[in-house]
Protein backbone atom coordinates (compact mmCIF):
# COMPACT_ATOMS: atom_id res chain seq x y z
CA UNK A 1 0.00 0.00 0.00
CA UNK A 2 3.03 2.28 -0.30
CA UNK A 3 6.26 2.60 -2.29
CA UNK A 4 8.93 0.08 -1.25
CA UNK A 5 11.85 1.78 0.56
CA UNK A 6 14.95 1.72 -1.72
CA UNK A 7 17.01 0.42 1.22
CA UNK A 8 14.89 -2.72 1.29
CA UNK A 9 15.51 -3.35 -2.42
CA UNK A 10 19.24 -2.80 -1.88
CA UNK A 11 19.24 -5.31 0.99
CA UNK A 12 17.66 -8.03 -1.15
CA UNK A 13 20.03 -7.28 -4.03
CA UNK A 14 22.96 -7.59 -1.62
CA UNK A 15 21.94 -11.16 -0.76
CA UNK A 16 21.39 -12.05 -4.41
CA UNK A 17 17.62 -11.69 -4.65
CA UNK A 18 16.12 -9.51 -7.36
CA UNK A 19 13.09 -8.01 -5.64
CA UNK A 20 11.04 -6.39 -8.37
CA UNK A 21 8.34 -3.80 -7.80
CA UNK A 22 4.90 -3.47 -9.32
CA UNK A 23 2.09 -0.94 -9.17
CA UNK A 24 -1.62 -1.52 -9.38
CA UNK A 25 -4.94 -1.50 -7.60
CA UNK A 26 -8.16 -3.50 -7.52
CA UNK A 27 -9.58 -1.28 -10.25
CA UNK A 28 -6.74 -2.30 -12.61
CA UNK A 29 -7.30 -6.03 -12.08
CA UNK A 30 -4.21 -6.42 -9.93
CA UNK A 31 -1.42 -4.42 -11.52
CA UNK A 32 -0.74 -1.80 -14.14
CA UNK A 33 3.05 -1.64 -14.19
CA UNK A 34 5.94 -3.85 -13.14
CA UNK A 35 9.72 -3.96 -13.16
CA UNK A 36 11.12 -6.17 -15.94
CA UNK A 37 13.67 -8.85 -15.09
CA UNK A 38 17.09 -7.27 -14.78
CA UNK A 39 15.57 -3.80 -15.00
CA UNK A 40 15.41 -2.67 -11.38
CA UNK A 41 15.55 1.09 -10.90
CA UNK A 42 15.39 2.14 -7.27
CA UNK A 43 12.38 4.32 -6.59
CA UNK A 44 10.56 3.27 -9.78
CA UNK A 45 7.73 0.74 -10.05
CA UNK A 46 8.44 -0.45 -13.55
CA UNK A 47 6.99 -0.20 -17.05
CA UNK A 48 3.30 -0.27 -18.07
CA UNK A 49 1.81 -3.74 -18.50
CA UNK A 50 1.07 -4.96 -22.02
CA UNK A 51 -1.92 -3.15 -23.48
CA UNK A 52 -1.92 -0.63 -20.63
CA UNK A 53 -1.47 3.12 -21.00
CA UNK A 54 -0.29 5.28 -18.11
CA UNK A 55 -0.17 9.07 -18.07
CA UNK A 56 0.40 11.91 -15.62
CA UNK A 57 -2.61 14.22 -15.51
CA UNK A 58 -3.47 17.35 -13.52
CA UNK A 59 -1.87 17.72 -10.07
CA UNK A 60 0.56 14.98 -11.04
CA UNK A 61 -2.10 12.25 -10.80
CA UNK A 62 -1.31 8.88 -12.31
CA UNK A 63 -4.07 7.74 -14.66
CA UNK A 64 -4.41 4.34 -16.30
CA UNK A 65 -6.28 3.13 -19.38
CA UNK A 66 -6.53 -0.36 -20.84
CA UNK A 67 -8.50 -3.59 -21.02
CA UNK A 68 -7.48 -4.35 -17.43
CA UNK A 69 -9.29 -1.28 -16.08
CA UNK A 70 -12.63 -2.14 -14.52
CA UNK A 71 -15.93 -1.03 -16.06
CA UNK A 72 -17.16 0.73 -12.94
CA UNK A 73 -18.49 0.35 -9.41
CA UNK A 74 -21.45 -1.97 -8.93
CA UNK A 75 -24.66 0.02 -9.02
CA UNK A 76 -22.84 3.28 -8.31
CA UNK A 77 -22.84 5.37 -11.47
CA UNK A 78 -21.94 8.56 -9.59
CA UNK A 79 -18.78 7.10 -8.07
CA UNK A 80 -17.88 5.54 -11.43
CA UNK A 81 -18.19 8.92 -13.18
CA UNK A 82 -15.90 10.46 -10.56
CA UNK A 83 -13.28 7.75 -11.04
CA UNK A 84 -13.25 7.09 -14.80
CA UNK A 85 -13.02 9.88 -17.38
CA UNK A 86 -15.37 9.87 -20.40
CA UNK A 87 -12.49 8.63 -22.57
CA UNK A 88 -11.69 5.72 -20.24
CA UNK A 89 -8.84 6.94 -18.02
CA UNK A 90 -8.90 5.64 -14.44
CA UNK A 91 -8.08 8.29 -11.85
CA UNK A 92 -5.88 6.40 -9.37
CA UNK A 93 -5.62 9.12 -6.73
CA UNK A 94 -1.86 8.55 -6.67
CA UNK A 95 0.63 11.19 -7.72
CA UNK A 96 3.87 10.34 -9.45
CA UNK A 97 5.95 10.72 -12.57
CA UNK A 98 7.05 8.89 -15.70
CA UNK A 99 10.70 8.78 -16.77
CA UNK A 100 11.81 9.36 -20.37
CA UNK A 101 12.24 5.56 -20.60
CA UNK A 102 8.63 5.01 -19.53
CA UNK A 103 9.24 3.90 -15.95
CA UNK A 104 6.49 4.83 -13.49
CA UNK A 105 7.16 6.20 -10.00
CA UNK A 106 4.52 6.52 -7.29
CA UNK A 107 5.23 9.35 -4.88
CA UNK A 108 2.15 9.53 -2.67
CA UNK A 109 -1.61 9.78 -2.48
CA UNK A 110 -2.71 13.17 -3.79
CA UNK A 111 -4.85 13.73 -0.70
CA UNK A 112 -1.81 13.20 1.53
CA UNK A 113 0.47 15.73 -0.18
CA UNK A 114 1.70 18.33 2.31
CA UNK A 115 2.09 21.99 1.30
CA UNK A 116 4.35 23.86 3.70
CA UNK A 117 4.03 27.50 4.70
CA UNK A 118 6.67 28.24 2.09
CA UNK A 119 4.55 26.66 -0.65
CA UNK A 120 6.71 23.54 -1.06
CA UNK A 121 5.01 20.24 -1.91
CA UNK A 122 6.13 17.30 0.24
CA UNK A 123 5.20 13.64 -0.19
CA UNK A 124 5.05 12.32 3.40
CA UNK A 125 4.81 8.64 2.50
CA UNK A 126 8.31 8.70 1.00
CA UNK A 127 9.74 10.13 4.21
CA UNK A 128 7.75 7.80 6.44
CA UNK A 129 8.87 4.75 4.47
CA UNK A 130 12.51 5.63 5.08
CA UNK A 131 11.86 6.10 8.80
CA UNK A 132 10.06 2.75 9.05
CA UNK A 133 13.07 0.98 7.60
CA UNK A 134 14.61 1.42 11.04
CA UNK A 135 14.07 -1.64 13.27
CA UNK A 136 13.22 0.73 16.13
CA UNK A 137 10.37 2.52 14.33
CA UNK A 138 7.11 0.71 13.59
CA UNK A 139 5.36 3.66 12.00
CA UNK A 140 5.53 7.43 11.66
CA UNK A 141 3.33 10.30 10.56
CA UNK A 142 5.01 13.31 8.98
CA UNK A 143 3.49 16.69 9.86
CA UNK A 144 3.96 19.93 7.95
CA UNK A 145 0.77 21.14 6.28
CA UNK A 146 0.90 24.96 6.39
CA UNK A 147 3.91 24.80 8.71
CA UNK A 148 7.32 26.39 8.30
CA UNK A 149 9.13 23.06 8.76
CA UNK A 150 8.50 19.32 8.89
CA UNK A 151 8.08 17.26 12.07
CA UNK A 152 7.01 13.69 12.84
CA UNK A 153 5.12 11.59 15.35
CA UNK A 154 6.80 8.23 15.82
CA UNK A 155 5.53 4.86 17.04
CA UNK A 156 8.42 2.78 18.35
CA UNK A 157 8.81 -0.97 17.94
CA UNK A 158 8.37 -2.41 21.41
CA UNK A 159 10.36 -5.61 20.84
CA UNK A 160 13.46 -3.99 19.38
CA UNK A 161 13.44 -0.93 21.59
CA UNK A 162 12.91 -3.00 24.76
CA UNK A 163 15.81 -5.25 23.77
CA UNK A 164 17.98 -2.19 23.19
CA UNK A 165 16.98 -0.84 26.62
CA UNK A 166 17.93 -4.12 28.27
CA UNK A 167 21.27 -4.27 26.48
CA UNK A 168 22.05 -0.68 27.44
CA UNK A 169 20.73 -1.06 31.03
CA UNK A 170 18.13 1.66 30.49
CA UNK A 171 15.57 1.48 33.32
CA UNK A 172 11.84 1.62 32.56
CA UNK A 173 8.64 0.33 34.13
CA UNK A 174 6.09 0.36 31.30
CA UNK A 175 5.72 1.37 27.67
CA UNK A 176 5.16 5.04 28.48
CA UNK A 177 8.31 5.27 30.59
CA UNK A 178 10.26 3.45 27.89
CA UNK A 179 9.07 5.88 25.22
CA UNK A 180 9.97 8.87 27.42
CA UNK A 181 13.41 7.65 28.49
CA UNK A 182 16.04 10.20 27.35
CA UNK A 183 18.25 7.41 25.99
CA UNK A 184 15.37 6.10 23.83
CA UNK A 185 14.55 9.59 22.59
CA UNK A 186 18.23 9.91 21.67
CA UNK A 187 18.06 6.53 19.91
CA UNK A 188 15.17 7.66 17.71
CA UNK A 189 16.87 11.00 17.11
CA UNK A 190 19.82 9.06 15.77
CA UNK A 191 17.58 7.14 13.38
CA UNK A 192 16.06 10.39 12.12
CA UNK A 193 19.51 11.96 11.80
CA UNK A 194 20.49 9.02 9.57
CA UNK A 195 17.50 9.60 7.27
CA UNK A 196 17.62 13.41 7.02
CA UNK A 197 20.71 13.64 4.77
CA UNK A 198 18.89 11.53 2.18
CA UNK A 199 16.04 14.04 2.03
CA UNK A 200 15.75 17.43 0.38
CA UNK A 201 16.34 20.24 2.83
CA UNK A 202 12.66 21.20 2.94
CA UNK A 203 11.74 17.56 3.71
CA UNK A 204 14.13 17.09 6.64
CA UNK A 205 12.54 16.42 10.02
CA UNK A 206 13.35 19.23 12.44
CA UNK A 207 11.59 17.81 15.48
CA UNK A 208 9.72 14.67 16.55
CA UNK A 209 7.72 13.19 19.39
CA UNK A 210 7.26 9.54 20.36
CA UNK A 211 3.68 8.37 20.91
CA UNK A 212 3.92 7.00 24.44
CA UNK A 213 0.88 4.73 24.23
CA UNK A 214 1.14 1.10 23.14
CA UNK A 215 -1.44 1.07 20.34
CA UNK A 216 -3.31 -2.00 19.11
CA UNK A 217 -5.61 -2.66 16.15
CA UNK A 218 -8.56 -1.87 18.44
CA UNK A 219 -7.39 1.74 18.90
CA UNK A 220 -8.85 4.36 16.59
CA UNK A 221 -5.37 5.59 15.66
CA UNK A 222 -4.57 2.37 13.77
CA UNK A 223 -5.95 0.62 10.72
CA UNK A 224 -6.57 -3.16 10.91
CA UNK A 225 -3.12 -3.59 9.33
CA UNK A 226 -1.53 -1.56 12.15
CA UNK A 227 -0.84 1.60 10.16
CA UNK A 228 -1.31 5.01 11.72
CA UNK A 229 -4.33 6.97 10.48
CA UNK A 230 -3.00 10.37 9.44
CA UNK A 231 -6.12 12.45 10.13
CA UNK A 232 -6.94 10.75 13.44
CA UNK A 233 -3.36 11.19 14.65
CA UNK A 234 -3.35 14.88 13.67
CA UNK A 235 -6.53 15.49 15.65
CA UNK A 236 -5.89 13.34 18.70
CA UNK A 237 -2.29 14.46 19.19
CA UNK A 238 -2.79 18.11 18.26
CA UNK A 239 -1.27 19.42 21.55
CA UNK A 240 1.81 17.20 21.04
CA UNK A 241 2.15 18.49 17.50
CA UNK A 242 1.77 22.11 18.54
CA UNK A 243 4.54 21.58 21.07
CA UNK A 244 6.95 20.90 18.21
CA UNK A 245 6.16 24.30 16.66
CA UNK A 246 5.88 26.47 19.76
CA UNK A 247 9.63 26.78 20.38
Amino acid sequence: AAPVPPELIRWFLAVGIELREAFGMTETAGFAASTPKGGIRLGWAGLPAGGTEIRIADEGEIQVRGANVFAGYWRNAEKTAETITPDGWLKTGDCGEISPEGYVAIRDRIKDIIITAGGKNITPTQIESQLKFSPFITDAVVIGEGRRYVTALVMIDLEHVARYAQEQAIPYTDFASLARAPAIVALIQGEIDAVNPRLARVEQIKSFRIIDQLLTAEDEELTPTMKLKRKVIAQKYAPLIEGMYSA
